[in-house]
């Protein structure tokens, strides 16, 4: 049995690795991750995870682990920003108001599949034109759904959080845990 990671997010192999499992391979998922017309964050993201857990070719007997984050102002859906125009777009919205983050994941080994999805409620502080222009110029907002990292520099924004940290991150460890149990996948002994 082989643990497949299915995406390249540096942010994950680390969650994981926090947990003690270390996967056998890392193959990130070749998809379009364009919402559709009208489509809502929650369903949009699961849609999303089920389409990278189809793209990634495995054998029977092994795990396949997938994951995706989207960030949601109401039923408006918040990816990751094109430029720096639209990261800080996203933080504007964001600033001084409360948002969910949605993580969604997937795990399949042979044909039998599993998902959870993770609501977290973050409220971001009020940013100041300061804190605006030096988030922006230090580039971490690229690649990241939303514009902001909560394990970095963004983290400095957040006044409170309801729910998984690490889903805020990009992948809840503690339903993750769960999932590659049910899965069969042992670790730590």
């Amino acid at each position: 049995m082989r643990l497949i990671l299915g995406s390249g997010s540096p942010r994950r192999k680390d969650i994981l690795a926090g947990l003690g499992i270390i996967p056998d391979a890392i193959t990130a998922a070749d998809i379009d991750e364009t919402p559709r017309k009208n489509e809502l964050p929650r369903p949009y993201c699961e849609r999303v995870t089920r389409a990278k857990l189809d793209a990634i070719p495995s054998d029977p007997d092994d795990i396949v682990l997938v994951a995706d984050t989207t960030v949601a102002l109401g039923r408006r859906i918040l990816g990751k920003p094109e430029d720096a125009a639209q990261a800080a777009q996203f933080l504007l919205l964001l600033s001084g108001r409360r948002h969910n983050v949605i993580t969604s994941l997937a795990l399949r080994r042979g044909a039998q599949t599993w998902a959870r999805t993770q609501v977290t409620a973050v409220k971001m502080k009020r940013l100041s034109d300061d804190d605006l222009n030096e988030y922006l110029s230090s580039n971490e907002w690229q690649g990241k759904a939303g514009g902001y990292a909560i394990q970095g520099r963004g983290g400095a924004f957040i006044s409170w959080i309801q729910g998984s940290y690490t889903g805020v991150m990009g992948l809840p460890a503690m339903e993750t845990a769960q999932l590659l149990r049910a899965a069969g996948l042992r670790w730590g002994t």
